[in-house]
């Protein structure tokens, strides 16, 4: 079975050569393990979204939840797919763009087409807000 998992959480402290070694290492790893997702800092918080099979993506968040780089992890959706929503993204960083309406264009060409409409408007708000 599918899942996917939207959350976020608070990690005020990381350096960006931090964070992408965070993306570096999830990526061989979630490769390994037929999960794909994304992510975006903030310089404040992440936004995650993960999906795969439903025992390696569980046992992905049971990981996720004991790092002790961020803190205040939220579930915003957790759900059953039937098909990846981030085929190929082992893990994307999604950089925000400086602008409000470099990031809405942003987020329209670089986000999957099937991507869930409320994953995208959490995403979407998410990105406007900082």
């Amino acid at each position: 079975m599918l899942k996917q998992y939207l959350y976020i959480s608070t990690a005020p402290d990381l350096t960006t050569t931090q964070v992408d070694a965070i993306l570096d290492k999830s990526a061989r790893k979630n490769a390994r393990s037929g999960i794909s997702g994304m992510l975006i800092y903030n310089g404040r918080n992440f936004l995650q979204l993960l999906e795969g099979q439903g025992s390696a993506l569980d046992a992905l968040m049971h990981t996720i939840a004991q790092d002790p780089r961020h803190s205040g992890i939220t579930m915003l959706h957790s759900g059953v797919i039937d098909a990846p929503q981030c085929a190929g993204w082992a893990m994307k960083r999604v950089a925000l763009a400086s602008g409000m309406n470099e990031r809405r264009n942003q987020l329209r060409s670089e986000f999957p087409a099937g991507l869930h409409p409320d994953i995208h408007r959490i995403v979407r708000n998410f990105a406007m807000l900082n």
